[in-house]
């Protein structure tokens, strides 16, 4: 015994100072440095569990088990990669001196040891709890701002309010890792919530509650043991403020070795849930626990039509699902023997007469007119709508065979169909409304492009079309005749809009109204401008075919003085482009080369709003210069 002692006596400082750590951490450390462990369950967002899990360093992500059945749907998140933290240090008067001190010494070094991509704030609480600084990636901000803190003139200490304070900010944070570290050295005397709404608080941001608690005249280690327990973080105690340090650092070490599993549960409150945790070549651990809540909270009371014994049996959902398969199979059954009749016509319908084979076709198109009834109501429902008799105008324009209606109704359920897509593939929800957006303005741009070329097609061979005019009207033709070999002889479109001319000149419309209509119809100025010249020309009399050949030199040296415009304005536009496009595939590129750099772009709401107002400054310096080499002749 004595050589022991003297051996004991022997040993460094420093291994006496981890030997004494080791003691008072207990065996929440002891247990975790190369084996699997389960630390907490937080089932308040229920039906949503929130597992944390801390893994030796380097491991792979756990795999999740319930009863013994893996889990699917599984949202992993390691805290030792990005996490956004609060840091919330007790200030009151009890804390004077060396006390804060070690402990601003302590979190000081706990920010230093987190990732780079980690946004942090600090809280402070006294008699009341106050924000120091807000979440940011900036260490030396918060650094200067924990070197700052001094003692609350006050007497006081709100606890609780901290909590509900620090989970407030937690919940506009983007990502799954939301931690909160709370170090205190008295109880709570001062704060209007307590600990209950802070507990809910915290399961509501869904934020892990790590506790460091000092013991002194007034502390009590239960109420921090269990706001941790309930949380999913762990209560850590030191005997005095010289560990704190130490006791900061191995708490980022811990959280660096953490995750956190989310899964949405199928059990019921009240159950019995035994989750294991596993990872492949180190190791499994299992912890056993009950929901609390009653079922009936949860998923209302149960139906008057039967016993509420009746719902509580464990053939309630075999009976259930049964009777929906015979529910399934009896309109089947209903819908199958419909359709014999149909079969039937089907069959007799060669050997009857026409006027009789009629009725059964108008019965065919049923299933169609139903969705053109809602077509032809939104229609009319709309029709005084600027925007949509420009919509109207537009499909006119690009020829293709839709209703407006109908690209309205395209457009909705595209969008729709992409909000699905972003949530099942859980995109941030900054991605989720520019696929929707995207997805319903893409069928109106694709219109538009379609319109676009069409009239640049029309104008290319607008001056061939008025030469061809007044060849005829020269060899002796009338004008429509003149107009009937272009639509006989010429190309889309300008075939396709002469004959429609003279299709509406046959049904009794003159010739004037038709050619002014087609004008506005192609939306072309240039066909604006001959359609006016001509009419002109028409009512007070003269030779057409000299004018022709006169609008036609004139449209091809409005055309060339186009394409010079355009030229002379190349660079200025290509400059648009490039100021436009280049901030995007930097983006683009920096977040291939280096993903955990941009990373608090796309995850945090900061992030989210730098993007926004990006995208606004790019598109509103896009407009302006688009507007300086823009040029209207």
């Amino acid at each position: 015994m004595r050589r022991l002692r003297r051996r004991w006596l022997r040993l460094p400082p420093l291994a006496l100072a981890t030997a004494a750590l080791l003691a008072v951490a207990g065996p929440t450390w002891a247990a975790s440095g190369g084996a699997v462990r389960v630390s907490g369950v937080d089932a308040g967002a229920f039906p949503e569990l929130r597992v944390t899990v801390v893994a030796p360093a380097g491991a792979s992500e756990p795999a999740l088990a319930e009863n013994g059945r893996p889990v699917v749907g599984v949202e992993a998140s390691n805290l030792g990669q990005a996490k956004s933290v609060v840091l919330a240090v007790d200030r009151s008067r009890s804390m004077a001196g060396t006390p804060l001190a070690d402990a601003v010494a302590g979190a000081r070094s706990f920010v230093a040891a987190g990732s780079e991509a980690d946004r942090i704030e600090v809280v402070a609480f006294g008699r009341r709890a106050v924000p120091v600084t807000r979440f940011s990636a900036s260490r030396s901000d918060v650094d200067t701002e924990l070197a700052a803190l001094r003692i609350d003139p006050q007497q006081g200490t709100a606890l609780w309010d901290a909590i509900v304070l620090a989970a407030g900010h937690l919940e506009s944070e983007s990502g799954h890792g939301r931690v909160i570290v709370v170090l205190t050295d008295g109880s709570d005397v001062s704060s209007a919530a307590g600990l209950e709404e802070a507990v809910i608080a915290a399961q509501r941001a869904g934020a892990s509650v790590h506790t460091i608690g000092i013991p002194g005249r007034d502390f009590s280690p239960s109420p921090l043991r269990e706001l941790a327990e309930r949380t999913g973080g762990g209560y850590h105690q030191a005997t005095s403020t010289s560990q704190l340090v130490a006791l900061y650092e191995r708490l980022s070490a811990v959280l660096a070795r953490t995750w956190e599993l989310r899964y949405p549960t199928a059990a019921r409150p009240g159950e019995q849930l035994e989750l294991t945790a596993s990872i492949p070549g180190t190791g499994q651990a299992t912890k056993t626990l009950t929901l609390a809540g009653d079922p009936a909270n949860v998923f209302g009371a149960p139906p008057n039509l039967l016993p509420a014994s009746a719902w509580r049996s464990p053939l309630a959902p075999v009976a259930i699902s049964l009777a929906v398969g015979l529910l399934v199979l009896l309109s089947g059954l209903f819908w199958f023997s419909s359709r014999v009749g149909t079969r039937l016509r089907k069959r007799l319908e060669p050997h009857v007469d026409r006027a009789v084979r009629s009725g059964p076709k108008r019965e065919r198109h049923g299933s169609r007119g139903f969705f053109k009834g809602i077509v032809l109501s939104t229609e009319r429902m709309l029709a005084n709508v600027k925007q949509f008799r420009a919509l109207q105008r537009l499909l006119v324009r690009s020829d293709l065979p839709l209703r407006a209606a109908e690209l309205l109704y395209l457009c909705f359920g595209l969008g729709l169909l992409l909000l699905l897509v972003g949530v099942v593939l859980g995109l941030p929800a900054i991605l989720v409304a520019g696929l929707v957006a995207l997805g319903a303005l893409a069928p109106i741009f694709v219109v538009k492009f379609k319109a676009g070329s069409r009239v640049k097609a029309f104008d290319n061979q607008l001056p061939d079309v008025l030469i061809g005019i007044s060849a005829s009207l020269k060899a002796g033709h009338s004008f429509r005749q003149a107009i009937q070999s272009m639509v006989d002889e010429g190309a889309e479109p300008g075939s396709k809009e002469f004959g429609r001319v003279l299709a509406e000149t046959r049904l009794g419309r003159p010739m004037d109204d038709a050619l002014a209509e087609m004008a506005e119809r192609v939306g072309s100025k240039n066909l604006s401008f001959v359609v006016t010249a001509v009419t002109i020309q028409r009512q007070i009399g003269g030779a057409l075919a000299g004018l022709f050949d006169m609008v036609s030199e004139t449209v091809r040296q409005r055309q060339q003085f186009a394409r010079k415009i355009r030229g002379l304005t190349a660079m200025g536009r290509a400059a648009a482009w490039v100021l436009a496009g280049l901030p995007v595939f930097l983006a683009l590129a920096m977040t291939v080369m280096n993903p955990s750099f941009m990373a608090p772009l796309y995850t945090t709401s900061l992030g989210h709003k730098l993007i926004f107002s990006g995208l606004v400054m790019i598109g509103f310096g896009t407009l302006i210069l688009k507007r300086i080499v823009a040029f209207k002749g």
